[in-house]
């Protein structure tokens, strides 16, 4: 693909998305984004030095079933599609610097109906093992209470079943995934997503002969 104006980064929580997309677009002297800033979702519901789990975040997590967590999310990016499009067309309609976006907003199915020229798009995946470290280490869960790692371990299920859904819809669509490891390499990671979207021929789809993922 030539001239590439926006590059998307879809995927699960703790898939390495923000960091990859930071590196990415300070490489291409890109603007930043993450679909988070657009609107948010109930947030991680676990403490941090300078932030108390909120009430209605661990309500969201200690009362819905599996299902209904990930019907919300999804329901919650439904609504927010617009204003991701309207992001993706503006920058790629030149006249300003281009734009790295990331988020799980980015859903599959979505993305591969945008016909906007100079838009690259891969979806970064991660193991059950990975995911699970990476939640576990920044939410302090051995040192959390019993509470408070029920709700770690809620929020961990629906970032597994949200990657298995993601991923059926990117297989289904023919779109690029590219797998992450355990030892997080932004820089590597960002020359992969690089690389795919140089090939691409339209948002997420490779060009003929080369390999979806």
């Amino acid at each position: 693909m030539r001239d590439i104006r926006v590059v998307l980064i879809g995927g699960t929580s703790h898939t390495g998305k923000s960091t990859t997309a930071q590196v990415l677009a300070e490489r291409l002297g890109f603007s930043y984004a993450g679909t988070d800033h657009l609107a948010r979702h109930p947030g991680r519901p676990w403490r941090t030095p300078d932030r108390e789990v909120p009430p209605h975040v661990a309500e969201h997590y200690g009362t819905l079933a599996p299902d209904e967590l990930i019907a919300s999310v999804l329901a919650h990016y439904e609504r927010l599609w617009p204003r991701i499009r309207e992001t993706v067309a503006e920058h790629a309609a030149g006249g300003g610097p281009g734009l790295v976006l990331e988020g799980s907003a980015l859903w599959p199915a979505r993305v591969a109906e945008l016909d906007v020229p100079g838009t690259g798009a891969v979806w970064l995946t991660a193991d059950e093992g990975v995911l699970r470290e990476r939640v576990y280490a920044e939410s302090g869960r051995a040192d959390a209470t019993p509470r408070e790692r029920h709700l770690i371990d809620v929020f961990l299920d629906r970032t597994l079943r949200f990657q298995s859904l993601m991923r059926a819809e990117v297989d289904r669509s023919g779109l690029t995934a590219l797998p992450v490891g355990g030892s997080m390499d932004p820089g590597g990671t960002a020359d992969a997503v690089l690389a795919a979207v140089t090939a691409q021929v339209r948002a997420g789809r490779a060009g003929r002969g080369a390999a979806p993922r």
